[in-house]
């Protein structure tokens, strides 16, 4: 890569974004640059399994609500929250999930409200607000986890790295090889054959070992529950 190049993409992706890179391998811009693409492509190899891993414990959870409020309020509407278990958060985001769901006048469906609900939805469901009301619930979704926290920190941690990709931020400084294990754990744990078939087509653990040199190999650590910013698509 030329100089001239190195120094346009300075510019144009901004010094305070490309800085982080520069830190990271001792201020040689050129090798920024190609930890910054690596970035990318790891980020885009993530992405894929995230968005199946998502789908699968959205609708294994979706199922379980579904099953007990059908049996409890006889409305397998559970979003609709017929027992009042939900908290005014939860309300509002479905709301605007129901809304979207029905724009240019299509029917509602509970398949189409549970498509339009963002990921962060999902892992607050797991947290101890809901310990007593949903977790009996849900744990079912999970055969072989009995204790919530089994699920909620590996599907927080994911909602947190899936939001850092989304808004292009560096992963790269992140621990990967074990985020990569907490996606497929997850997917194995909710079902195994469809844990298998995702697992079979990730292309991380690949993408990791083109990983470029840093100064500091030392990851930062996933945020745990608590630590989290506010959820974003």
């Amino acid at each position: 890569m030329s100089e001239a190049t190195a120094q346009l993409l300075r510019q144009r992706f901004s010094v305070e974004r490309l800085g982080t890179y520069q830190a990271a391998v001792g201020g040689d811009l050129d090798q920024a640059v190609a930890l910054y693409e690596w970035n990318a492509t790891v980020s885009g190899a993530f992405w894929i399994t995230l968005g199946h891993v998502e789908v699968l414990i959205r609708n294994a959870m979706h199922q379980q609500l579904t099953d007990w409020s059908t049996r409890v309020y006889r409305e397998p509407r559970w979003y609709l929250d017929p027992g009042r278990v939900l908290d005014e958060r939860r309300h509002q985001q479905i709301a605007k999930a129901r809304e979207q769901a029905t724009r240019d006048s299509r029917q509602e469906t509970p398949g189409r409200v549970v498509a339009e609900l963002t990921f962060g939805f999902w892992p607050f469901l797991l947290t101890r607000t809901y310990d007593r009301s949903l977790w009996p619930h849900l744990r079912d979704a999970w055969p072989s986890r009995r204790l919530r926290r089994d699920v909620h920190g590996p599907l927080a941690d994911l909602h947190e790295l899936r939001n850092r990709i989304g808004h292009h931020e560096p992963i790269f400084n992140r621990p990967l090889k074990e985020l990569h294990a907490r996606a497929l754990d997850l997917a194995c744990w909710t079902c195994p054959a469809t844990g298998a078939w995702i697992g079979s087509r990730c292309q991380v653990l690949n993408v990791l070992q083109t990983r470029p040199w840093t100064v500091r190999a030392t990851p930062a650590p996933p945020q745990r529950r608590g630590q989290h910013r506010p959820a974003r698509r």
